[in-house]
Order: C-alpha cells, then structure tokens, then sequence
C-alpha cells in the first residue's frame, strides 16, 4: 500500500480508503463487514471513512468497534456532520448546536477519544459559515478533532472558508470529499485547481461510480442479485448503455495491462496528484483485496491517452 500526504498537513494516508456507505449496518451483514474492514487493514489501508447519518449511527459503531481491536495510532479514522440525525428543528445542518453535539455522540458510538478527521458532510446555507468554522476550530483545540475537512462543497465556498479561518486564526480545511470516477469529472474544472493552490486534498468517493466500472454489469445481462444496484432502490435504470458501452472498451485495456477493470479505474483516479485517497465500499473482502492491488499502479502516457479516447467517444 502506498501513502500520501493530506492536504497542506503532515498526515499521511493510504491511497485507498474504506468507507461505510450503505455498507456496515446496511444491506452487508456485519459478519462480511467485519471481515472487510479486517482485511483492509491488513493490506495496509489506514484510512476508514464513517458518518452519522450512515444507517443513523449503526455504521458507526460497526466501525468502531472492529478498530478497537487496532492501536489507535495505527489508523486514522473520519466521521461526518451535517444531516438530519432526529425530527427536531436544531438536528440537522451546521450550527454550533449540531456540530457539538453530534461530535460528541459519533465520538461515543465509535467508543474512540477523538476523530482524525471531521468533515462538515455538506455546505449548510442557512448558517454563518463563521459560527461553523469556530465551533469545529473549539473541536480541534479540544481535541476531539484532529483535522477539518468538507465534502462537496465548491471551490468559492472552500475558499470562503480558508478567508475566514485565516481572519480569526482558525484551524483550517485540509481536504475536501467529492464524488469522481471516468464518468463524473466535475471537480477536474475547479476544485481541483483550487485544492492544487490552497492546500486542500480531494478523498474522492464513488471513485467505481457505484459499481459500474467494476466490469460486474454487462449489456443484456441481468443485475447481480447480491450488487449494489440490485439494492436500496438503485435501480437499474443507471446503467446506461453508453457507459457499459465504455466499460467494455475499458476492459479490454485492463485485460491488456494484466489488471481487472476496477484496478485501471482506481489507478486512473490516483493519476491525480491531489487527490490523496480512493474512498471504496466493499461487500467483501474479495473486493477490498481487487480494489487495494490499484495502490501503487501508474499509468503510462499512452494508456491515459486511451482511456480518454474511450470516454470522450
């Protein structure tokens, strides 16, 4: 496994991370979620990826209690705040009440004294992004918070946030969790650029667009029982035939290179010197073994200009 720095900070994490999306407490039986989460840290990955909202806590304590077999200081764990955790008018969003709040309830059902990273899971218009910045900086200092990072917010309000945090000398951004896979390239435009320029890394998540470019879809042939998009309503209408079209294309790259289709889509993500970490789902630990092996792989000058052919058709 190799590591990168995160963001304009001295942590370092593996290039693939696990997260916890529709997983752990979700449609994966805790057994498989177990085993994955063991067997990603075997191969190395140090990097695992939570949020409240997550199944409401149930990721959560999944995760936390299968790292508490590990030394703390041995992975670098990242849990979120922002969305609805109850029906009242002040559970949900980024006000001072909620951020606190929910802190101190993820840091219980992880059963840790403090997160690596805590990302504001969305950008929350209906507060002042000064009250935001203040209550995580109060987090930091505390120490129930070691780094501060967002996740899907653009590059205007990232850079708001830098503006502010410097004013008042708060702890600052350091990373920003987008989606990005070959068939969604927004953060290519602007965030990334920005990211490059402010010391913001990207985790990007879906980096596999939910599955797709896993090569487990085929034209004409039925979803898996057991995929993603034959659960939670996923609905096999996002299959399109354009990108099964490119996948098949794709896979033939991949055979030639000696690689699954999943590996060359990962690697071509890490292509990206900001972006420090992969953020990938698994069922099982098949999957965390395929997906751990794209660590490490570069691509060459023309393989790149192949794959953009591809896509670009």
């Amino acid at each position: 496994m190799k590591y990168r720095k995160l963001g304009n900070s001295g942590l370092r994490v593996s290039e693939i991370s696990l997260g916890s999306w529709m997983t752990y407490g979700g449609y994966v039986d805790n057994d498989r979620s177990v085993k994955s989460i063991e067997q990603a840290y075997d191969l190395g990955v140090n990097f695992f990826d939570t949020a409240n909202v997550y199944e409401r806590g149930e990721a959560e304590k999944v995760m936390g209690k299968v790292l508490q077999a590990y030394p703390r200081e041995s992975y670098v764990l990242a849990t979120k705040v922002f969305g609805a955790m109850g029906e009242g008018p002040n559970d949900r969003g980024l006000s001072r009440k909620h951020v606190i709040e929910q802190c101190n309830a993820s840091l219980q059902r992880l059963g840790v004294d403090y997160v690596d990273l805590y990302y504001c899971h969305r950008f929350d218009p209906e507060t002042p992004l000064e009250e935001t910045l203040r209550a995580l900086d109060d987090l930091v200092t505390q120490g129930k918070v070691l780094y501060v990072g967002v996740s899907e917010w653009t590059a205007a309000q990232m850079v708001e946030a830098l503006a502010i945090a410097d004013k008042y000398l708060l702890d600052r951004i350091i990373v920003n969790q987008p989606v990005y896979n070959m068939f969604n390239r927004y953060i290519e435009k602007e965030i990334i650029p920005t990211g490059e320029a402010k010391g913001i890394s990207q985790v990007v998540f879906s980096p596999l667009a939910q599955g797709i470019l896993t090569g487990k879809y085929r034209k004409g042939a039925g979803v898996p029982a057991e995929s993603r998009a034959a659960s939670k309503n996923w609905g096999e209408d996002k299959l399109t035939a354009d990108q099964l079209d490119k996948v098949e294309k794709l896979a033939g790259i991949a055979d030639e290179l000696g690689m699954k289709v999943s590996q060359l889509a990962l690697a071509w993500t890490l292509r990206q010197p900001n972006v420090s970490s992969a953020l990938v789902g698994a069922s099982r630990p098949e999957q965390v073994i395929e997906n751990c092996a794209a660590s490490g792989i570069e691509l060459s000058a023309d393989v790149l200009q192949s794959i953009e052919d591809i896509l670009q058709q």
